[in-house]
């Protein structure tokens, strides 16, 4: 190759190595959780994380019984077992009603049932009802807490989506 066309291909792939888009950058993490069971054996991790879509929640759990489960954002960082409900009922900033099926719902809370495999293993990554926003709720003074329900989510019924016993509860730190 001429000297002169190693030069612009090298200024070429150089531009180009820096071009990416939006969905290719690094996202920063801004939160952490770890979920437990009532009798304290980890059940999976939590993370929020920066996104251009607002806050993304990303979450992997195991030892989980398969099949739908709830899942939502609590209004307190707390998780004492055996019933977790010390986490308080789910995060509602807006004041709405619970469930995307339901009229002047889905509430800052809500999210898609996490479905667990036969092997008893789940991951889910949502976009977190509210934007940017939810970020101010989920690190307020009393902190939130991620809690995974032992039964699916219905998305209608208020104030609980019928979802069932609080299996695993994790609180959300600041992470950045």
């Amino acid at each position: 190759m001429h000297k002169g066309s190693a030069m612009v291909a090298a200024a070429a792939a150089a531009v180009l190595a820096g071009c990416t888009t939006t969905a290719d950058a690094p996202l920063d993490t801004v939160g952490e959780a770890t979920l437990r069971f009532a009798d304290g054996r980890p059940a999976g991790s939590a993370s929020l994380l920066n996104d251009p879509e607002g806050v993304r929640l990303v979450v992997s759990v195991t030892g989980m019984v398969p099949g739908p489960r709830g899942f939502h954002l609590h209004t307190t960082g707390k998780c004492e077992a055996p019933g977790f409900t010390s986490a308080g009922g789910h995060l509602n900033p807006d004041n709405r009603k619970h469930g995307r099926l339901a009229a002047g719902g889905a509430h800052g809370g809500d999210l898609p049932n996490l479905e667990i495999a036969a092997n008893g293993t789940g991951r889910a990554t949502e976009i977190v009802p509210g934007g940017r926003s939810a970020l101010a709720s989920i690190f307020d003074g009393d902190g939130t807490a991620v809690v995974v329900h032992a039964d699916a989510d219905d998305y209608r019924t208020d104030p609980t989506g019928n979802a069932g016993t609080r299996v695993a509860c994790g609180v959300f730190s600041r992470t950045g």
